[in-house]
């Protein structure tokens, strides 16, 4: 079946649904495989439950004329949201990076809806089956898309481009993530900016950090609009980096709700988009302002006498480095650390863990738990630091010495789910 068969039977539905706990009435499913599952077999359920179409690439589940029987259903659905974003002459943001990608993209959205309807990747869906399930939510009412895009190999943000097709693009930073599948950080360098290069083939412009020299040296041949210093486009100041950020943008503050000064850039990156965009101080300092972070990312919560420090969404060696030199420059005298284990590393793991510990071990004078196999391999001769092989592990003690008035960091890899401390603090 060519896409544009498959286009006019997308037209007529309310929308792509792949899981059938999620049918909506006349959608269209389909049927995507996993590693322990096969959506084929769900395709008669589907229907059975409101899909008005089942898009399958196993014949022995076709049941009626209600299948449709494609070589490759991932594929089929990729090339059904590349035509559909073909279909819309919109500003399409790429947003990419090492860290920090959905921080970004929530501050973009939200100080770009002040003026524009904006559609943005909803949560952190942001791979080879969220990209399109994205863009097949545009719409005629719809100005300008956010497009995140993550990747843990090569080849990744090159494919993902080119069925989102952004005209504009931001890569946030270049760190330690996914180093198993990138193998080095030059590995992810090359790996990220294959959104360079994208929109460089295709005459797009990007947002360049200006604070960034690894930005700025691999952006240099490009359209670029270079946001951050005071010679740049759109300059930006951090005016106050002790609690919640304040920055500077011409001659308005703007007082965020994020914590970590390693946040300026994520901040500063809105505010450039915005004021490219047109918008005006205010209703970018309202954009910047109204946002309020979520899902422990970078969030200030007060839990009793204690302070906490959240950012337990995700975690890398770069990530974890910037949210302690945060941390240790926090204004208090008794301060806890709460690590969890870096996942994806490969062969870097051992080593990268141990570079956390080390640091803490120079820089740090309050107490550390480390949770986790990875940390728990660490070598540590210092009574402040507690080392657990798992959550569960830690639980008994981490119970039995319940702090009080302290500032507390928590920070770790989703896996860990460290926000499970919150319930025992």
């Amino acid at each position: 079946m060519t896409v544009q068969t498959l286009y006019k039977y997308f037209l007529k539905s309310s929308g792509v649904c792949t899981d059938t706990r999620a049918i909506q009435p006349n959608c269209i499913f389909f049927a995507l495989k996993g590693d322990r599952f096969d959506g084929n077999e769900f395709a008669l359920q589907a229907l059975t439950e409101g899909a008005s179409y089942a898009v399958i690439d196993n014949d022995k589940h076709q049941v009626n004329d209600k299948t449709i029987l494609v070589a490759d259903v991932l594929q089929s659905l990729q090339e059904l949201a590349r035509y559909h974003r073909q279909q819309f002459d919109i500003p399409i943001i790429g947003l990419t990076g090492s860290n920090g990608k959905t921080t970004t993209k929530e501050l973009i959205k939200s100080v770009l809806s002040q003026r524009y309807h904006t559609l943005a990747t909803v949560g952190n869906l942001n791979n080879h089956i969220g990209v399109p399930l994205t863009l097949l939510k545009l719409d005629a009412a719809v100005e300008i898309a956010v497009v995140e895009m993550g990747a843990n190999h090569p080849g990744e943000i090159k494919m993902l481009s080119e069925i989102a097709l952004p005209n504009f693009g931001y890569i946030t930073n270049f760190g330690k993530a996914h180093l198993e599948g990138f193998g080095s950080l030059d590995g992810v360098i090359k790996a990220k900016t294959e959104l360079y290069r994208f929109l460089q083939y295709t005459n797009g412009k990007i947002f360049a950090n200006g604070y960034n020299a690894t930005q700025m040296k691999l952006s240099e041949h490009t359209k670029r609009i270079v946001f951050g210093p005071a010679h740049s486009d759109y300059p930006v100041s951090l005016i106050n980096d002790r609690g919640s950020l304040v920055v500077q943008y011409k001659q308005t503050e703007m007082q965020s709700n994020l914590t970590g000064a390693y946040n300026f850039e994520n901040i500063a990156a809105a505010i450039a988009v915005g004021a490219y965009f047109q918008l005006n101080e205010e209703a970018i300092k309202k954009g910047i302002e109204s946002y309020v972070p979520s899902n422990h990312r970078s969030q200030i919560i007060t839990l009793g006498s204690n302070v906490i420090f959240m950012d337990a969404y995700n975690a890398n060696p770069t990530s974890m480095k910037a949210a302690l030199e945060n941390f240790i420059g926090v204004e208090g005298s008794h301060k806890i650390v709460f690590l969890g284990d870096m996942f994806e590393l490969g062969k870097d793991s051992a080593a990268e863990h141990q570079q956390i510990v080390d640091f803490l071990l120079k820089n740090f004078e309050g107490a550390v738990y480390l949770i986790g196999e990875n940390f728990y391999k660490t070598i540590i001769q210092s009574p402040q630091f507690h080392k657990f092989k798992s959550y569960s592990d830690a639980i008994s003690t981490v119970k039995t010495h319940t702090p009080e008035n302290a500032k507390i960091l928590i920070k770790g890899s989703r896996g860990m789910a460290l926000e499970r401390l919150l319930d025992i603090l």
